[in-house]
């Protein structure tokens, strides 16, 4: 079968497209013919030896498949051969076959797309644990969204459109404005790139608190960090929720005072270890999700897809920060 491997550390430059033997799946897990991988900011990180886990060379970047199962190895219960699937697998899906335990799959209802649904669960996992879980979210709320036209980001409107608050977005351009328009934000933030001196960090502060009124956010959804985080941070509502979700603008620096002057949390966000740790409250997530997108309350974007051979070109447009929504690598 196909793969492409990372095999010495570098950019997406550096990656192969190689043959290696198909896998056979072991006690407890399935074989997965894939149908599509969705590329994440963590496969930017995990070639150069910089995400949390380094798994030992030569791997596959792709943290998030669908596809359909293809064998089930012994032990594997509650699956046949041609249930369709999605999961979360940390690296390894950027190539025509991947083994994973039983347990890690969720079942795709019929009628929605396979490849649309390789963009949903990293992205929407991320965020519905993050709104919920550690947001807090309610109806009426404020929510100010960083990075909004990425896929974390335009699930961020979506999701808090859903549950009935006001969003504003913060984006780089107007045609990622356009896109978080399309989504349904309520208003929308358009900064430049940093580094920001003093007085612009300050002027964005202002363009924030204009946006989101002068009551100020009660959930800032943090995914862009670096010199945004201060104004948004400055544009929090007494009590508001200050969500770190990651840092692809580097890791902000912030004053703790501003924490007391609002009476506000900061808190941080990390679903992989909430997916690890709480499985079953991920899984009632995940079905919620599902039952949003049938009931056409979410909709994965899939701006982009790549052929396999192609795939170091996806991963090379999201570190860029050049995509809208997800770019996806599909395997036909």
């Amino acid at each position: 079968m196909k793969a492409v491997l990372s095999k010495e550390v570098g950019g997406p430059e550096t990656l192969v497209l190689e043959e290696i033997d198909a896998p056979a799946p072991g006690p407890g897990e399935v074989l997965i013919d894939v149908a599509a991988c969705a590329i994440n900011f963590p496969d930017t990180l995990i070639i150069r030896d910089l995400y949390q886990f380094k798994p030992p060379r030569p791997f596959s970047p792709g943290g998030e498949i669908s596809g359909t199962i293809a064998a089930l190895g012994e032990g594997a219960s509650g699956w046949q051969v041609g249930d369709r699937v999605i999961a979360g697998i940390g690296s390894g899906g950027l190539r025509e076959q991947v083994t994973i335990a039983a347990a890690r799959l969720f079942r795709v209802p019929e009628g929605l797309d396979l490849i649309q649904a390789s963009a949903l669960l990293m992205t929407y996992g991320t965020t519905i644990h993050a709104l919920k879980d550690r947001g807090d979210i309610a109806a009426g709320q404020t929510v100010l969204v960083l990075g909004a036209a990425g896929g974390v980001g335009l699930s961020g409107i979506e999701l808090a459109k859903a549950y009935g608050c006001r969003v504003v977005a913060g984006v780089s351009s107007e045609e990622k404005a356009e896109a978080a328009r399309r989504a349904s934000a309520d208003a929308v933030v358009i900064y430049g790139r940093p580094p920001f001196d003093k007085d612009q960090s300050k002027a964005l502060a202002q363009q924030f608190k204009d946006a989101v009124g002068a009551e100020g956010a009660d959930i800032v959804y943090d995914i862009v960090g670096g010199d945004y985080s201060e104004p948004a941070l400055r544009a929090i509502a007494w009590e508001g929720r200050f969500l770190v979700v990651g840092f692809p603008a580097g890791i902000a620096k912030m004053p703790l005072n501003l924490t007391l002057l609002k009476s506000c949390d900061v808190r941080g966000v990390f679903w992989g270890a909430f997916a690890a740790r709480e499985p079953q409250r991920n899984a009632a997530n995940i079905a919620e999700l599902f039952d949003l997108w049938q009931a056409g309350k979410i909709a994965p974007l899939v701006s982009e897809t790549y052929p396999l051979a192609r795939a170091h070109e996806a991963i090379a447009k999201l570190e860029s920060r050049g995509a809208i929504g997800k770019l996806v690598v599909t395997m036909d």
